[in-house]
């Protein structure tokens, strides 16, 4: 188990990267900047994502756009006059909560992404001036929670899940804007540390007792 992760990032996402290029018939080095997604998400995924897209857009010369999720599922709903809600799983009854607005056809973030419990989350969606349409893993796993209020809407399963276009479409807008990412220093959007790592923490602090 321990050697999945590196099996992944060296065979298989390698693969899918290629095979990816092939079905849209694009050579690599047509390819004039990467998006990459951020997170907030896995920590191991994040690393092994964000280390490829770094190492595609050194070797290709190319910029890199570094998007949190949060910003890429309000891509599902550019339109004005409502509140795209994001509702990610943080664990422990916790989610990683964002909410962004469309005015004139720009994106803003009207909540930043931070951990929230999924009432405190829900609370702010329901005290919104705006209908909220509400999306993420944790929207998909406990609807019934959300349809008890009566200001969010569930996105339909087609709009629920992050896509992949998604992350393309707002690396091509914060491309137009000029907000390229500085290879060397872009980091993943982890907001909270891992559980090794609070571990780790704790013991230290024992250990000083």
């Amino acid at each position: 188990m321990k050697q999945e992760p590196r099996d992944f990032s060296r065979g298989r996402f390698r693969g899918h990267i290629i095979n990816a290029l092939k079905i849209a018939q694009v050579d690599k080095k047509d390819l004039t900047a990467i998006a990459v997604n951020i997170g907030p998400g896995s920590f191991t995924g994040l690393r092994i994502g964000l280390a490829a897209a770094k190492m595609m857009a050194y070797s290709l010369n190319i910029p890199l756009i570094g998007v949190d999720i949060g910003e890429s599922l309000a891509y599902h709903y550019p339109i004005e006059n409502i509140y795209s809600a994001v509702f990610i799983d943080a664990q422990k009854n916790n989610v990683y909560f964002a909410m962004y607005e469309w005015v004139n056809g720009k994106m803003n973030t009207v909540n930043n992404m931070q951990v929230l419990s999924l009432q405190e989350a829900i609370a702010i969606c329901a005290n919104a001036p705006k209908t909220v349409i509400a999306m993420g893993d944790i929207v998909q796993r406990k609807q019934q929670v959300f349809t008890e209020c009566s200001n969010i809407h569930i996105a339909p399963p087609h709009h629920i899940m992050l896509r992949a276009a998604n992350t393309a479409y707002a690396g091509l807008a914060k491309l137009a804007a000029g907000e390229t990412a500085n290879i060397m220093n872009l980091e993943p959007l982890y907001i909270r540390r891992s559980e090794a790592e609070e571990l780790w923490e704790k013991q230290q602090k024992e250990q000083q007792k």
